[in-house]
């Protein structure tokens, strides 16, 4: 986490005609042909790269291999500025058996990737691993593909910001501040780091590797991005798995607010749970006693900060972590040590966590970025990517009054301003998806990140889709966490079956909490739970 919260507690036009896509295949029937071949033959440079593999890295296994893909940062002037996208890849364990190649993207928005055939190959079946090609790649700007950094400080960095009277104009000059830092330090890259721009990336990269489609498996940003590959180049996707999904019509203030949404009746089911447990947790026998501990908690917080572990938390500290009440027994254990803590009791140790990844990662793989690089990134994206930020400071404070009223816990965090208020404009319009591509959705009912309603958009924006819902499933990340899901996702990769109408499926009584605790990147400031 990059903020000094609670780290135990808490843990998105004229180009689209000219560049529909890399060749006159598939071009918009928008798009002259002409003009969709010349496109294509200004890109030949790109698509006809050869790349030149080598071992990620001495400490890596010998199977894993990484190539520099080269792209143009603007796809409109093919001609101008480059920029590298780092490739990895593990060959499929079947030359008899290969399909193609499974191009892998962990979310973010600034979410390295190049590492994941590492670590998520230990959970993905080996029927799946006998067909593929396992592809990881950093997307651009992130990591070590041509990284970007705003320089920013930890000040800078820190985005959980509750709305306050007396502290708006401070928050207004931090979201101005972290703007022109950006303008000022990648002014002429950071508009071009855009989800489309990452899906022709991907394209580029499809090209490269000799493949006629790619399959894709994507977690929550990386659903966005996998939808958006698949309605600017529908001819190109093949199996795509969209795990943990982003409702493309709210992109992106719309999906940082859907938090506020869904940990209110995330905190209501926390609260029911809880209740019935009250001899182990001691916080109320009912679900109106429970909340109000909690609520007498952050009240007290805010009078006076409560010591944990060393660390003192404000009541607006505690709200910030909204994410722990959609893993039961992780937040009744912490309000438990929270209400110790607050009467001046001994502390006790956090609940225990598994590690966050799965498989080892030599220590010098990861080459040194900028420390701001995923915020960069993230911000990037998120402001670039859609041009329907509002501007007007004062139509965040009232959106943030309103929604602290309609959802306490994290409304005002939510809507309060941000700095795409002071961004500018992203190289085109957001993607609108809207096609009947054949993928598969996947979806935890108690997803803090991507709730439950944002998987249920996307479905509805991707007709030819199926959805498989974890009735119970709590965590970001469904595929390899061992549950229900998995054989359908299995099954479809490998076959292309998908089922004939959307599925549920219930987690196990015992095994609700994901088992896999994938290393997914989630936005700056907030740690997944």
């Amino acid at each position: 986490m990059r903020n000094r919260r609670i780290a135990p507690v808490v843990a998105i036009s004229a180009v689209a005609a000219l560049v529909p896509a890399l060749t006159p295949a598939v071009a918009s029937a928008a798009a002259p042909a002409p003009r969709a071949a010349a496109a294509a033959d200004a890109l030949k440079p790109y698509t006809q790269q050869k790349p030149r593999w080598k071992r990620c890295d001495a400490e890596a296994p010998a199977n894993f291999e990484c190539a520099t893909v080269k792209v143009p940062l603007d796809y409109t002037r093919p001609d101008g500025r480059k920029l590298d996208i780092e490739v990895s890849r593990t060959r499929a364990t079947s030359a008899q058996d290969r399909r193609g190649v499974l191009l892998l993207n962990p979310g973010g928005p600034g979410g390295a990737g190049l590492d994941m055939p590492l670590w998520l190959a230990p959970e993905l079946p080996d029927a799946v691993k006998k067909q593929y090609d396992l592809i990881g790649f950093d997307p651009r700007g992130v990591g070590r593909s041509s990284p970007v950094s705003c320089g920013l400080n930890d000040d800078d960095r820190n985005w959980q910001r509750p709305y306050k009277a007396a502290t708006f104009g401070k928050d207004v000059r931090w979201a101005r501040t972290v703007a022109e830092k950006c303008r000022a330090k990648g002014g002429g890259v950071l508009p071009h780091l855009t989800t489309r721009n990452s899906a022709r990336d991907m394209d580029v990269i499809r090209a490269v590797l000799g493949e006629k489609k790619i399959s894709y498996l994507g977690y929550s940003y990386g659903t966005y991005l996998g939808a958006v590959y698949t309605q600017m180049f529908p001819r190109r996707a093949d199996r795509f798995v969209l795990d943990s999904a982003v409702d493309p019509e709210r992109i992106w203030r719309g999906m940082i607010q859907v938090w506020a949404e869904g940990a209110e009746p995330a905190f209501a089911r926390w609260s029911e749970w809880t209740a019935e447990r009250h001899a182990t947790y001691g916080l109320g026998s009912t679900p109106a006693e429970v909340g109000r501990t909690f609520w007498d908690l952050v009240a007290q917080a805010d009078r006076k900060p409560v010591d944990l572990d060393g660390t003192l938390l404000t009541g607006d500290d505690i709200r910030a972590g909204r994410a722990m009440f959609f893993d039961v027994t992780y937040a009744a254990e912490t309000v438990a040590r929270l209400k110790k803590a607050a009467a001046g009791g001994p502390s006790t140790p956090a609940p225990s966590r598994r590690s966050t990844s799965p498989a080892p990662v030599p220590p010098s793989f990861a080459r040194a970025v900028p420390s701001d690089n995923m915020d960069a990134s993230f911000w990037a994206v998120v402001c670039a990517d859609t041009r329907a930020w509002p501007r007007d400071p004062e139509q965040y404070r009232r959106d943030a009054i309103r929604d602290k009223a309609r959802y306490p816990l994290y409304g005002d965090f939510a809507s309060h301003i941000k700095p795409c208020a002071f961004w500018q404009k992203g190289a085109e319009p957001a993607t609108k998806v809207n096609n009947s591509v054949r993928a598969l959705i996947l979806q935890n009912e108690w997803d803090s990140q991507t709730p439950l309603v944002s998987g249920q958009g996307l479905r509805r924006a991707m007709k030819g889709s199926r959805m498989v819902t974890v009735l119970g499933g709590q965590g970001h990340g469904v595929y390899g966490s061992k549950s229900c899901a998995d054989k359908t996702a299995t099954a479809y990769l490998t076959t292309g079956r998908l089922p004939a109408e959307d599925l549920t499926c219930r987690a196990p009584s015992g095994q609700a909490r994901n088992r896999l605790q994938l290393p997914l990147p989630v936005p700056p400031g907030v740690q997944e739970r």
